[in-house]
């Protein structure tokens, strides 16, 4: 099982994956609509939008734990 490089979510099924290619290292949620895989400003933006309606932070603390979490991932580590 492969993990997301860019969110960290287990890709278990073909589904999973973008476009339901098991070769990419990203999921369907951190891919665009043709594929491609979303940059850090757009993960960023939905990462803390998803945070804001899971776990009710505001807007900034959001933000700061979307940006915590994505440093540990590959896809972000150099940014």
């Amino acid at each position: 099982m492969k993990k997301c490089i860019a969110c960290g979510m287990p890709m278990q099924e073909v589904s999973d994956y973008a476009s339901g290619d098991e070769s990419k290292d990203y999921c369907k949620f951190c891919a665009r609509p043709d594929g491609t895989m979303q940059s850090y400003e757009e993960k960023l933006d939905s990462l803390t939008n998803f945070i804001i309606k899971t776990q009710g932070l505001d807007k900034k603390a959001a933000g700061s734990a979307a940006e915590a979490m994505m440093k540990k991932l590959p896809a972000w580590k150099n940014m």
